[in-house]
């Protein structure tokens, strides 16, 4: 099911030259045609997407295709519209997705997290590609962006129509908030995390304001961490942000307090293996402060597998800065495993 019709959304910050560093995350091209769509998961909620088609594209024949998520908490016009515009562009019939929960999607609360429903929704996504008439349903492949990473790998174990899988900056969302970056956190802070969350739940089902929790900053201090001053940059500058119309100003990457354990019994990378023969790629910047996650999942994975390092690339600086975004690398791996495997 497709429509052409969808939400209204603000407008974006005005296209132009890229901003500083290459930065060019509201790209568009004369290459492409974009569509707004919907469809619906399993669970029969509708999922909002942009489908992506190359001018060029000869629509009597069947062409491989991409869907591509966006970092976790952010929606569809944060990087993934960049990487699935790119990817358009040279030849590939491209969809990002907004998480359920988030964006255009349905889902209630909103920001709500569920792992389980996010990764379904990859698998929507490959089931609406496939009913395309133009498009091969032997040649698609996918791409997370940061959170999504360990969203699709979660999805590509149970669903072997995904033939090539890439992950950019991926976070393991799972092992995040177990743990913290560099297993900072002590189980025993975890045990209070947990903890907050069900006092919170009570609170909110006797009739409380939900809460939300981590996410970006709404505004900087000296004492901001450079890892807050790096997502900050991108959510809350003209540089990536953006909010849909009708949903609180600036709530992006702010999941509720309440849903974020979710993710405490996420484990996206147990049996990764499986996913094997289907390549995958995970392409992390030599500067980002989630490397260890891309490293974990490679060394978790079975061949064909490849680790890309960016040099110079921080773990942001991958959502948007196209002079860094190795695309002719994504461009040689999903032509290598989708259409020259297929041909």
């Amino acid at each position: 099911m497709m429509s052409a019709t969808g939400p209204t959304w603000a407008a974006p910050p005005q296209k132009g030259a890229p901003m500083a560093n290459g930065a060019d995350n509201f790209y568009t091209s004369d290459k492409v045609t974009v569509q707004k769509v919907t469809f619906k998961n399993q669970y029969q909620m509708t999922i909002a997407g942009n489908l992506f088609i190359p001018q060029s594209l000869d629509r009597k024949k069947r062409a491989p295709a991409i869907v591509v998520g966006h970092p976790m908490g952010a929606v569809k016009e944060q990087s993934a519209n960049l990487y699935a515009t790119k990817m358009a562009e040279q030849g590939f019939v491209t969809i990002s997705l907004d998480l359920p929960f988030w964006g255009g999607s349905a889902g209630q609360p909103r920001n709500a997290v569920s792992p389980d429903i996010y990764a379904e929704s990859f698998s929507a996504a490959v089931d609406f590609l496939g009913s395309q008439a133009f498009v091969d349903r032997r040649q698609i492949g996918a791409i997370g962006v940061c959170g999504s990473g360990s969203f699709v790998i979660s999805a590509a174990k149970i669903d072997p129509r995904m033939k090539a899988i890439a992950t950019v900056s991926m976070y393991d969302m799972g092992a995040a908030n177990r743990n913290a970056l560099n297993h900072s956190q002590t189980v025993e802070q975890r045990k209070q995390i947990i903890a907050a969350a069900a006092e919170q739940r009570q609170a909110e089902f006797n009739g409380g304001a939900i809460k939300y929790t981590g996410g970006t900053v709404l505004a900087l201090n000296a004492d901001t961490h450079p890892i807050q001053r790096e997502f900050f940059e991108f959510y809350r500058t003209p540089r990536g942000e953006f909010t849909p119309t009708g949903v609180s100003s600036r709530t992006t990457t702010m999941p509720t307090l309440t849903s974020n354990v979710k993710f405490m019994n996420f484990y996206p990378f147990n049996d990764i293996e499986t996913i094997s023969p289907r390549p995958m790629l995970f392409i992390t910047g030599d500067q980002a402060h989630s490397k260890e996650f891309s490293e974990d999942a490679y060394k978790r994975a079975a061949e064909p597998k490849e680790l890309y390092v960016v040099p110079g690339a921080g773990h942001v600086d991958l959502y948007d800065r196209v002079t860094l975004i190795p695309f002719d690398k994504l461009t040689a791996f999903f032509t290598r495993h989708l259409v020259s495997a297929s041909a």
